[in-house]
């Protein structure tokens, strides 16, 4: 089974982008082992000008999208059990653990908004789960789209092809990775860790973890403070 992917977008153009390249781009293009469509939600207008925004109910500034243009190109699309996704800065942080989750699943319908939002009552009829890939404002939700879905079929087996490589990324287990090194031995005057270059693989172990903690300590506090509760 494949994992499908699936964008609601005003800008088809935007995709594949960087999932067409590399391990990713080959896994799909040659290996079938996900799968990239893309949905215009332009040709879903009513409106002989393609329009598919109104003003705010209620007043303010800039569009909204239209509840009724939105549905129509959702409901042109086979679900097939996958989670419906809409990128938004209000939504739940995107974690590890909800993209595994996900990769495990058929795949995802993801929408990628524009304007001011979306109407809530498409995200609520149809039950769409609000994602945020952080704590910034985009002109659009294709980027986290893409953010989103890259995160997912990386983690397809067979994509990437050392399933022992995933394990000690970031997030995989509360801590963020290691840094890492390779030649020249010396470079600008900076050497690489003779702990590393030891072949002492039980001490190079050691120094990884340590410097995982470290910098899960330092740059992600609220992550350690997570694992130490636990």
């Amino acid at each position: 089974m494949s994992f499908d992917a699936t964008v609601l977008t005003m800008f088809p153009e935007a995709f594949p982008g960087p999932l067409g390249v590399s391990l990713i781009g080959t896994a799909w293009r040659e290996h079938g082992l996900w799968t990239l469509e893309t949905v215009d939600i332009r040709g879903f207008s009513k409106d002989k000008r393609g329009f598919l925004d109104d003003t705010p109910a209620g007043g303010g500034p800039g569009q909204v999208m239209r509840a009724d243009v939105i549905a129509a190109a959702l409901d042109s699309v086979d679900r097939r059990g996958r989670p419906l996704l809409y990128m938004s800065a209000r939504g739940r942080p995107l974690t590890q653990a909800r993209v595994r989750e996900w990769a495990d699943g058929p795949g995802l319908i993801v929408l990628a908004g524009r304007f001011e939002g979306v109407d809530q009552r498409v995200l609520d009829s149809r039950g769409f789960e609000e994602i945020a890939v952080g704590d910034a404002v985009l002109a659009g939700g294709e980027a986290a789209a893409l953010v989103t879905i890259e995160a997912c079929v990386r983690l397809v087996p067979g994509v990437l092809g050392q399933a022992a490589s995933l394990s000690e990324e970031s997030f995989e287990d509360g801590l963020l990775e290691h840094p890492q090194y390779t030649r020249p031995r010396e470079f600008e005057g900076l050497e690489i860790p003779e702990v590393l270059l030891s072949g002492h693989h039980a001490q190079v172990r050691k120094w990884r973890e340590a410097q995982r903690e470290d910098a899960t300590r330092e740059r992600r506090p609220d992550l350690w403070a997570q694992r130490s509760a636990k």
